[in-house]
């Protein structure tokens, strides 16, 4: 995005604009050198700060001129730790869904599960059950993003993924 103080003018790559009564298409910006943006008073609007992560903070801007500021709010944190939290939950299932055969056949012939299922199902679930508990420790938004963070076990059929 670009800025023109003698017109207070914000202008969007991509879209097409005019300027003292001269059209300009849509590509004009993408076509053109630094030098011709500048011979037109056009400024590229740079942010004085960065966006948040939007699925933790409410993210507005503002434009002051060719500066651009983020405000960054954080959400609720007991609504975010329950949906984290639900989240975390449903991943561990998607992930143990695919072998819960091999436990229903077991049960249903007295036979057993590979030693490296059972050691992967138990660490998913231990996983699982760490980084609820991160989440319900975490006192703040930023404790609770590196809480969500969560290091899943590899599956036995996958272990160079």
């Amino acid at each position: 995005m670009f800025y023109r103080q003698a017109s207070n003018q914000y202008i969007i790559e991509g879209q097409p604009f005019e300027i003292d009564g001269t059209s300009y298409t849509a590509n004009w910006l993408n076509c053109t050198t630094s030098e011709e943006k500048t011979a037109l008073g056009l400024v590229e609007v740079t942010d004085s700060n960065s966006p948040e992560d939007d699925r933790f903070y409410w993210v507005s801007a503002t434009l002051n001129g060719a500066v651009r500021t983020y405000t960054n709010t954080p959400k609720d944190l007991d609504s975010l730790k329950t949906q984290w939290t639900a989240q975390i939950r449903a991943s561990a299932y998607s992930m143990l869904l695919p072998s819960d055969w091999m436990v229903v056949k077991a049960t249903e012939t007295q036979t057993t599960v590979p030693t490296e299922w059972n050691t992967y199902r138990a660490a998913v679930r231990t996983a699982c059950a760490n980084a609820v508990a991160a989440v319900n420790a975490a006192t703040d938004v930023p404790a609770l993003r590196v809480a969500v963070q969560v290091v899943w076990p590899k599956d036995p059929n996958n272990k160079d993924v």
